[in-house]
């Protein structure tokens, strides 16, 4: 018997804005008009939204969102369907679904493209399904499509207490790599070899680089860092070894000896997610349902949850987040 294909929507609904750029407190609620789903497109009443770094860059003014979309933030979310647009076929008004967004992700429903949204894990709630899209989006994206990261091989993700770092630790390792990875403190380091990681590195009392060169150079590194860890990187590579970078938390400009790329056969690439066309989004969420949600649904990988704020204090997520003490993923509750 299918669902009910209407329901009764609100005009309104509560989100949270960016007031102007600047620090975590320009983000105020405010009241906005319920979106309406366009052609391909769903409507989702959000249960929880995740908070993401480019949330931040965007709230400081330095990650514009593309024209078509939200101004509001927000780049995933999980929820119930309110609604379908014309042409959408595979989702029911009812169903659960977690989504990469657009944008918009800080308020009660968003629209996104029907492809972008995916069923929720087997045995997973609502809040933890929240954290899926963004964060695997981008680690398969990056490390297995783009990286080609391959069972055997060393594998060195930056950042791994955050929730790209827990994230890649736990995939790459689960599918066979060999994971080494940094983090700040010696707590954040236990934590990312609970959850697979051969070698956890606190950079504050040791050099990467000297720790691959020992174990023979990365053949993958994950980067979010840049600024000096560019060169760095280069160093810490394997032979033929591959960088690819997802963020420049210190910075995208660097001094580098392109000699070394050439002699040693490096391959340096990276990518962002957001700008990337609707198809390409839709053949990545295709392999994570293949590939990725089957491991959820056994319980062989899972979202590392840091902390849950009310959605009215999205400020105070952010606040937090920008902290670099959490460990995981944030969330807002709707």
């Amino acid at each position: 018997m299918e669902r009910e294909p209407l329901m009764t929507l609100p005009k309104t609904m509560r989100a949270v804005e960016i007031t102007k750029p600047g620090a975590p407190e320009v983000l105020q609620p405010t009241t906005r008009p319920v979106p309406a789903p366009g052609h391909g497109e769903i409507l989702i009443e959000l249960a929880y939204a995740g908070v993401n770094r480019p949330d931040a860059l965007q709230r400081a003014g330095m990650y514009a969102p593309p024209p078509t979309a939200s101004d509001l933030p927000g780049l995933e979310g999980s929820g119930t369907v309110a609604a379908i647009g014309p042409g959408v076929t595979e989702w029911l008004v009812g169903d659960e679904v977690c989504a990469l967004l657009p944008g918009g992700g800080y308020a009660e429903y968003v629209t996104t493209p029907a492809a972008h949204a995916l069923p929720i894990p087997k045995g997973m709630g609502l809040k933890e399904a929240a954290c899926l899209p963004e964060t695997y989006y981008t680690v398969w994206s990056n490390v297995f499509m783009r990286g080609g990261l391959k069972a055997g091989e060393r594998f060195l993700v930056h950042g791994g207490s955050s929730g790209i770092g827990t994230t890649a630790i736990q995939l790459a390792s689960t599918l066979g790599a060999r994971v080494f990875t940094t983090a700040g403190s010696d707590d954040k380091c236990k934590v990312c070899t609970d959850l697979g990681a051969e070698v956890a590195i606190n950079y504050k009392d040791a050099d990467f680089v000297e720790v691959m060169a020992e174990a023979g150079g990365a053949n993958l590194i994950l980067d979010m860092v840049g600024g000096s860890y560019i060169a760095r990187n280069i160093k810490a590579l394997a032979d033929e070894g591959r960088m690819v970078h997802i963020a420049f938390l210190t910075g995208p400009k660097a001094e580098i000896n392109f000699a070394q790329i050439m002699a040693r056969r490096l391959t340096i690439t990276g990518s962002t997610l957001r700008p990337q066309s609707d198809a390409a989004k839709a053949a990545i969420a295709a392999e994570l349902r293949e590939h990725v949600w089957p491991l959820l649904g056994a319980g062989r990988v899972k979202p590392i949850m840091d902390s849950t704020y009310p959605l009215d204090e999205a400020a105070r997520a952010h606040a937090h987040m920008e902290s670099s003490t959490h460990i995981g993923k944030i969330v807002l509750e709707v």
